[in-house]
């Protein structure tokens, strides 16, 4: 089994109960919903089958939402596209009606009307992901006139970005804050927030989440140039339950070259700070129309899972592909590949370490424990699923389960690298409850006769928060 998770975005390629259940047996482990496309109604009605599959496969996943974001777009052209050439002059221009077809190959109209502020003479703006590239010449009013320096198609809608970043849009819009009361309703166990450039994003939408009366979990999208400055991308992340490699828009902002070293990076500082992480974009693009990867792909894949990601995500490839079963299928021997080439430092992680908690305490000795002993399993019963995130924090071959009484809290944790979420109600006297657990793994043929493995709790049971025992337990 592997251990890094999978994320997949639902869309009309991947909208049946059946294809779901199938990719949820094949190895997904978290359904994104992209709040950029689609009504509340189809994110419900999607949400629901999520769950209607979940229960047919017998395997409880986590769903989460996806805000949009600013829109930093051009508006609608007159023949729907325009092709720019190579040494042309073209405006952008704030003043233009951006729901009105208006736009052709001299000009634009633009769903961000503030652009012509955030922009001075000398910036190089990148349309179309990259692909056009439009320098500035001088700005008068709301029009930004420009020389094409990297000419192609532009159509409607496609996004604008600033090299080096510097655009001022507000993470969240009026739409975000109304698909947040979607989120809520449909009781998303994670919530992604677009484009936030620093903590006080974050908060603000952990704010505005919690007066919906939403518990999500917040992953911050890294993808402004302005995020990944150290000393904010470290506050973010601390503000965040997790982070988003979101590798599109921040390429674009950054350079392409200079990505992977940064993910690299913010996958490090995020699993030093006990936070989550998410690779997307592109990871497996050539599968929206092909049935295999291209070994590029996989290289790709494997290098995320080798970084320590708990999770590689899935756009267009399952949500409009061709071939979305097969995208996880694919995924999924890829993971499990590349996890038997992880090299386990869990002596090197802990040299140094100090833990304040008892319960981190435990979690870390049931590692180390673990490890020495050669276990066959490291169990966890768990309230808050806080035991089982420190525990997932390192690399260590020996599956995690976690048993909780909780939902919600299994749900949660099915994003957790080499965390598998079990529910095990746990209202019951200590020993009782530690016989229930061995159960759970004999009937799942995890531990058989004779068989080591590692269990944590608390004592008293069920108080959040309050692992504080160690046992280390041989099958009869």
């Amino acid at each position: 089994m592997k251990a890094t998770k999978i994320v997949a975005t639902l869309g009309p390629a991947s909208d049946t109960v059946d294809t779901i259940a199938a990719m949820i047996e094949a190895g997904c482990d978290v359904f994104r919903l992209n709040f950029s496309h689609g009504t509340p109604e189809d994110h419900l009605g999607r949400a629901n089958r999520v769950r209607e599959a979940a229960a047919r496969v017998g395997r409880e996943v986590a769903i989460m939402g996806d805000l949009q974001g600013p829109k930093i777009r051009v508006g609608k052209f007159e023949n729907g596209k325009a092709w720019l050439e190579a040494g042309q002059s073209f405006l952008l221009d704030a003043a233009l009606d951006n729901k009105a077809p208006v736009s052709n190959n001299k000009q634009a109209s633009l769903d961000y009307k503030e652009l012509p502020q955030d922009v001075k003479v000398g910036d190089t703006l990148l349309l179309s992901d990259g692909l056009i590239q439009l320098k500035v010449e001088r700005v008068v009013g709301d029009k930004v006139f420009t020389f094409v320096e990297l000419g192609g198609e532009l159509s409607n809608n496609k996004g604008i970005n600033r090299l080096g970043g510097g655009l001022t849009a507000a993470a969240l819009t009026a739409k975000d804050m109304a698909d947040i009361k979607t989120a809520v309703e449909i009781d998303c166990d994670y919530l992604a927030i677009s484009f936030p450039k620093s903590a006080n994003d974050m908060q603000t939408a952990r704010t505005i989440l919690a007066a919906a009366g939403g518990k999500a979990k917040l992953i911050a999208k890294i993808e402004r140039a302005e995020a990944i400055i150290p000393q904010t991308l470290d506050e973010i992340i601390d503000a965040s339950d997790g982070i988003m490699v979101a590798r599109g828009d921040l390429a674009i902002e950054v350079g392409n070259a200079a990505v992977p070293a940064l993910q690299k990076r913010m996958i490090k500082r995020a699993r030093d700070r006990n936070k989550l992480t998410i690779t997307a974009t592109q990871m497996m693009e050539s599968m929206i129309s092909a049935p295999v990867p291209t070994r590029a792909e996989v290289s790709d894949v494997a290098n995320a899972v080798l970084d320590g990601t708990d999770a590689v995500m899935t756009s267009a490839e399952t949500a409009a592909g061709r071939y979305p079963l097969e995208t996880i299928v694919e995924m999924a021997n890829i993971c499990a590949e590349a996890e038997k080439a992880e090299d386990v430092k869990l002596d090197a992680d802990f040299t140094g370490m100090t833990f304040g908690r008892i319960d981190q305490s435990i979690a870390m000795g049931a590692l180390f424990t673990a490890y020495h002993l050669g276990c066959k399993a490291i169990v966890a019963l768990t309230d808050s699923g806080s035991t089982a995130l420190w525990m997932s924090r390192h690399r260590i071959h020996i599956p995690i389960y976690a048993l909780t009484p909780k939902l919600a809290t299994q749900r949660r944790m099915a994003l957790y690298r080499n965390v598998r979420p079990l529910l095990m109600d746990q209202s019951i006297e200590r020993d009782m409850a530690l016989g229930e657990a061995e159960l759970h793994l004999k009937k799942r043929g995890i531990v058989a006769s004779g068989d080591i493995y590692a269990i944590t709790c608390g004592e008293p049971m069920g108080a959040p928060g309050g692992t504080n025992m160690l046992k280390i337990c041989r099958v009869e």
